[in-house]
């Protein structure tokens, strides 16, 4: 039986649509609210809603929310804005990185975690069975107590290098995608580590073909990009409208180069919208609407001019490669 868990029920991985696989709708980090960095506050509903309709309208069905308990999760504020918008969520059980693991946790989480002060405390105390019980319950019960399940389980490890507590999340992490079948993704700081991740999840017995690795356009490495795309993993480019980090021509020809070589069904793209500066309606920024509206119409142009045929790469990218990502195969 296959099938991709939504906050609005279960749904046929056909019935997915065109799928941002990398976002953040509402959320309210605790450790950048204790270093009072507002710029990373997603906490207006009503604005993030109104980005949600912008994608909406120029086609879009469905939105991957990738924000793990660890970076300030609204659970039923984001089921909602999928409610009222008609467009699809699938939510994230698991971990981000453990930089983020000093700060408090609150109160309502503290239900489902215990009395500890901070996650990286949590995390320290706990054995790795009892973090994939945490995270198998997050997945086949609801997130945070809620009765909302996450469809994906996260994990994450810092700037070139993996500390003990993220390996430590790593082998939860497997250890629940081996219970429940859920897909799993891979937070890799500035892209790095993706191979050293591997090496971790081989050792758990995990089929990389599973998993999808984040932020691999931070790391426009086409060679890099190739040794994670023959393991049959996923490579998510999900810094699409950040110029900061690189020229949209960068992450067009890494991905290109990985057509290329025969690799377009391994490919996802998003924008890891996490910013109040990146969103239309809150700061005036690019917002969701522009992969669909103006990256998309460039990919095209640019992919057909080399010799590719830009609109069925598009549909791999949005429609079928998602389905086959978020699948539960049981």
């Amino acid at each position: 039986m296959s099938f991709i868990r939504t906050f609005q029920g279960d749904i046929k991985p056909e019935e997915l649509g065109v799928t941002y696989s990398h976002e953040h709708i509402v959320c309210r980090p605790p450790y950048w609210m204790e270093q009072e960095n507002d710029d990373l506050l997603l906490d207006d509903k009503e604005k993030s809603k109104l980005d949600v309709l912008d994608f909406k309208q120029l086609g879009g069905q469905a939105i991957v929310d990738a924000t793990a308990v660890d970076y300030g999760r609204d659970v039923r504020a984001v089921q909602e804005i999928g409610i009222e918008t008609g467009v699809t969520i699938i939510g994230t059980a698991g971990f981000n990185k453990s930089f983020l693991w000093d700060a408090a946790i609150p109160e309502h989480v503290k239900q489902v975690t215990g009395d500890y002060p901070t996650y990286a405390a949590w995390i320290e105390a706990k054995t790795i069975n009892e973090l994939a019980d945490f995270v198998i319950q997050e997945i086949e019960v609801g997130l945070e107590g809620t009765n909302i399940p996450g469809g994906q389980v996260k994990f994450g490890t810092g700037y070139n290098r993996i500390t003990p507590l993220e390996e430590k999340t790593l082998r939860a992490v497997a250890r629940a995608h081996h219970e429940t079948k859920a897909p799993l993704h891979s937070h890799t700081e500035a892209g790095t580590m993706g191979l050293e991740q591997m090496a971790l999840l081989k050792s758990e017995g995990v089929n990389l073909e599973h998993i999808s690795f984040g932020h691999m356009d931070r790391n426009p490495d086409p060679f890099y990009h190739e040794k994670i795309a023959r393991s049959g993993a996923l490579l998510s480019f999900d810094g699409i409208s950040k110029i900061k980090y690189a020229p949209e021509s960068t992450r067009i020809q890494c991905i290109l180069a990985l057509v290329e070589k025969g690799y377009a069904d391994q490919i996802l793209v998003s924008g890891d919208t996490a910013r109040k500066t990146y969103y239309k309606h809150y700061d005036y920024g690019l917002g969701l609407e522009n992969i669909l509206g103006k990256w998309i119409p460039r990919f095209i142009e640019e992919a057909d001019q080399q010799g590719f045929d830009g609109k069925q790469l598009i549909e791999k990218f949005f429609v079928q490669n998602p389905a086959r990502c978020f699948t539960f195969k049981k």
